[in-house]
């Protein structure tokens, strides 16, 4: 019989633990919420600090009392004097397009090239008018056979009159006979204009040159088929050259004849002075523009014609004014909307427009020469703002100017294929 009151192993589970050591499972059972305690505090001190940084970034100042960058120039005291240009055609004085004018025929020659030298009466092509030639000789024939035939019928009306005198023959045989006469004498005439008609063919197929000048151009080949009123070279006079203009109405007196104007050539880059020579009494009722001519020596003929002309002429006498880059005004109609800056702070005023030349706008001496102008930054400004003004030299401004924007869907003026 096993003794209950023997004192157990220590190894027992019973153990009781020693005096002053905490127990294993109380210590694991804090160590979780402080280290969720510590991580909340971490957490919360980085969050506090990135607010922190933030605020420090905020701009506090409004942006509407900051001094808004703009670039100026000075405007520029000068003259104006008005100024018209209009663009129009350069003329030959005399043009002439050759071709058969009566008969549909085939081309057989052309003799002539463009630039060739003609005279007046030159042959420049000939056409197959064999056709027409025959036709002609036989109504030639035919008119001398008629004309023989009334020849007879007439002596015999002569000699019947004289019987008629004796008795010798009825009026009505006599009067029959001299109707006969007449008859004949209709035919031959009726043959004539037929013939006439057929010479008139037989001559528009020789086509000759109508006046002294130069072959401009040859639209048509040997063995092509014309007709009447086909060009087959044309002719141009070039010693005296029309410059034709059609100016607006409300121009009218600005274009008397003689007054001086300057002619730019295009094709040639050249100008040459000259004065109006005519001007149209009527406008044109659809366009109400008036007719200008101004007529150009040319004896050397070194103005290619029937190009492009620009015409300019002053207009009254030069005034005072005030020069500034076109890109520093808005126009609207005759007025001119400027930013100037006095001081710091820019205002918006409108100025009466004088004109325009090139890239330069002409305004009334209201604007002050050596007044500072915006070219750059206007478009953010109200009237009043401050601004921080980068003054330029006039020149540099210009150089400074931007193409306009091209349209969506289009190139712009250096688009690249």
């Amino acid at each position: 019989m096993v003794n209950d009151t023997l004192p157990r192993s220590p190894t027992s589970d019973s153990v009781a633990p020693t005096h002053g050591q905490p127990a294993p499972a109380a210590s694991r059972s804090l160590v979780l919420p402080v280290a969720i305690v510590l991580g909340a505090a971490a957490l919360i001190a980085v969050l506090a600090s990135l607010v922190m940084r933030a605020e420090s970034k905020v701009n506090k100042v409004a942006l509407s009392s900051l001094a808004k960058p703009v670039t100026v120039v000075g405007a520029n005291g000068t003259t104006f004097r008005d100024s018209r240009k209009y663009v129009g055609t350069l003329r030959p004085w005399i043009e002439a397009n050759v071709g058969p004018q009566f008969i549909s025929v085939y081309v057989d020659t052309v003799l002539v090239r463009p630039g060739a030298t003609v005279t007046r009466g030159e042959v420049l092509a000939t056409l197959d008018c064999r056709n027409a030639s025959a036709e002609s000789q036989a109504v030639a024939a035919e008119a001398r056979a008629i004309a023989a035939s009334q020849q007879a019928v007439a002596d015999k009306s002569a000699r019947l009159n004289q019987l008629l005198a004796g008795k010798y023959v009825s009026e009505n045989e006599a009067e029959m006979t001299q109707a006969e006469s007449a008859s004949e004498e209709a035919k031959l005439a009726e043959e004539k204009a037929k013939l006439q008609k057929f010479n008139l063919d037989v001559n528009d197929c020789i086509l000759r040159a109508p006046f002294d000048g130069e072959v401009a151009t040859r639209t048509i080949d040997p063995g092509a088929f014309v007709r009447p009123g086909t060009s087959i070279v044309s002719v141009v006079d070039r010693n005296t050259v029309r410059m034709t203009i059609d100016v607006p109405e409300s121009d009218f007196d600005l274009v008397a004849p003689g007054t001086s104007v300057n002619v730019h050539v295009v094709a040639t880059g050249k100008d040459i002075a000259a004065k109006i020579s005519r001007r149209a009494p009527s406008a044109d009722p659809s366009t109400r523009t008036v007719h200008v001519e101004i007529d150009i020596d040319d004896p050397k003929r070194q103005i290619p014609v029937n190009t492009t002309g620009e015409v300019s002429l002053e207009v009254g006498q030069p005034v005072p004014a005030t020069e500034v880059p076109l890109i520093s005004a808005t126009m609207t109609g005759k007025k001119a909307a400027i930013w100037t800056v006095e001081g710091d702070i820019a205002h918006k005023t409108t100025f009466h427009v004088l004109g325009e030349e090139g890239d330069n706008v002409f305004v009334g001496t209201a604007l002050k020469p050596g007044t500072l102008v915006v070219t750059e930054g206007q478009f953010v400004l109200d009237d009043g703002d401050k601004v921080e003004a980068k003054r330029v030299a006039y020149g540099t401004a210009q150089a400074n100017k931007q193409p306009p924007a091209a349209a969506p869907g289009s190139k712009g003026p250096e688009a690249k294929p």
